[in-house]
């Protein structure tokens, strides 16, 4: 409505001083009509809407975000082994390699490279939605969850537990009362210490036969084999009660003596020492330079091998008390070829032994000063040069065993050193060594023909051309 026009104009026939008031008023009541139009029009000029405009600008961001965040609206990325940007609203598949690249900004995903992931992509089209909700669990209820999973862990271990407790208990009865129930029929349970007094109690009553005797030594022999119980058997007095049975007039009480003590000082430093003190090796080298049988021989230097090995003092002995010239007498007797083959065997390793300490304390100086020291006073190799040794360990060339040949050319071998010019001076040697190397060459030929490149025999060879060509 134009109300400025109408009103403007002053009625016809009133007169001016009844006008004046009238326009003011009509002014006025225009203005107040203009102010409300403007005010009905717009509400968003209305200074009273502020607070309400800006409640609804942040609802309607917050919808924008949810619609962006949507699980419904998210679309698969698929990556691949390189890093690739991965744009606003876009899933990776699970276990992918997500990264945030400092220098655009820009987040970055690739394939992992295991291929324990593969099998997700197979079944995700491209396009297909993935749905995420990260609200299904809170902090506090994966720690719930968790705590019960460790509670029921440990119920179904403790009832496990039980049950195979329970099931243990059915099969076998405790050892007390098994003991009970022996002790009712006169049987007793005995440890190994026990059992070893009364072997040796049987051993040495006057009373025993000679059967039990030896059965009882026998017996012995099987639990002093363990280095705790051959240490406790010195620790009762045991041990001196079996050197001492070398003394008798017995051969088969003199056998198992030495077979019980081989056992016993086998790798047993404290027990090798023991039987030192108690004149061991005294015994073993009379009965090996007497007239004694064959068997009898056997154990007793089986128990001087045990005793010497690893043990320099006791090497130092052993020389000092003639025992090269003990062992000669017995390698030339007649019918001893085992033997010989064992005496060469325990020569060779006595020599290699101190060759070998002398290189690891200088290589290693982990050797004891007192060790090194006693195996620096172990003359073997000059004795064994004045004992006549080389040629008796070169004419054992005539063995016909080939593992007797083996240990020989080892031994051969480590006196090289000490006995080159009596070998090359030594023409039954070298007869020897040219007919050995000719029939070794036929075998070792024919094991090549049977495809075997190192075959027992070639290496028996290699053994003979080398000395042959040191010889030369």
């Amino acid at each position: 409505v134009n109300f400025s026009k109408s009103l403007a104009m002053p009625p016809q026939g009133l007169p001016l001083s009844r006008m004046a008031p009238l326009g003011m008023l009509l002014g006025l009541l225009i203005a107040s009509c203009f102010t409300f139009c403007l005010s009905h029009q717009n509400p968003e000029f209305a200074l009273t809407n502020t607070e309400k405009s800006s409640t609804k600008e942040t609802e309607r961001k917050e919808t924008t975000a949810e619609e962006e965040l949507d699980p419904e609206v998210l679309e698969v990325f698929h990556p691949t082994h390189e890093w690739e940007p991965l744009r606003p609203g876009q899933a990776v598949p699970a276990g992918s390699h997500v990264r945030l690249n400092l220098q655009t900004g820009a987040r970055e995903v690739k394939l992992q490279d295991e291929d324990k992931f593969r099998n997700n992509l197979k079944g995700s089209k491209k396009g297909k939605r993935l749905n995420i909700n990260t609200n299904t669990y809170t902090s506090q209820d994966l720690k719930s969850a968790l705590a019960k999973f460790k509670e029921g862990v440990e119920t179904e271990t403790s009832k496990e537990d039980k049950a195979r407790q329970a099931e243990v208990k059915r099969l076998f009865r405790p050892i007390e009362e098994l003991k009970k129930d022996f002790e009712e029929l006169n049987v007793v349970i005995e440890s190994d210490m026990q059992i070893m007094v009364r072997l040796i109690n049987k051993f040495n009553s006057s009373s025993s036969s000679l059967e039990e005797k030896i059965a009882a030594l026998f017996d012995l022999e099987y639990y002093v084999h363990q280095m705790d119980n051959a240490q406790d058997l010195f620790s009762f007095g045991g041990l001196q009660v079996v050197i001492n049975g070398l003394n008798s007039t017995e051969p088969l009480v003199k056998e198992y003596a030495a077979f019980v003590l081989g056992a016993a000082f086998s790798s047993n430093p404290k027990v090798q020492v023991e039987a030192i003190e108690g004149g061991a090796l005294q015994k073993l080298l009379v009965i090996l330079a007497t007239e004694q049988p064959l068997t009898a021989k056997k154990k007793v230097l089986f128990a001087l091998c045990s005793l010497l090995r690893h043990f320099p003092y006791a090497q130092q002995q052993f020389l000092k008390l003639g025992g090269l010239q003990v062992l000669r007498s017995l390698v030339q007797e007649k019918g001893t070829e085992v033997l010989a083959v064992r005496v060469v065997t325990l020569l060779y390793d006595l020599v290699t032994e101190k060759m070998f300490a002398e290189e690891e304390a200088k290589l290693t100086r982990e050797m004891s000063p007192e060790k090194l020291q006693q195996y620096r006073q172990v003359h073997l190799l000059p004795g064994l040069r004045e004992q006549g040794w080389c040629e008796i360990t070169a004419h054992l060339l005539a063995l016909p065993e080939h593992d007797a040949r083996e240990k020989v050319l080892q031994t051969l071998g480590a006196l090289l050193a000490t006995c080159r010019d009596r070998f090359r001076q030594d023409p039954q040697l070298s007869r020897m060594l040219a007919s050995l190397q000719a029939e070794y060459q036929a075998l070792a030929t024919l094991e090549l023909q049977d495809g075997e490149d190192e075959g027992y025999f070639r290496e028996l060879l290699g053994s003979i051309n080398s000395l042959l060509k040191e010889l030369r």
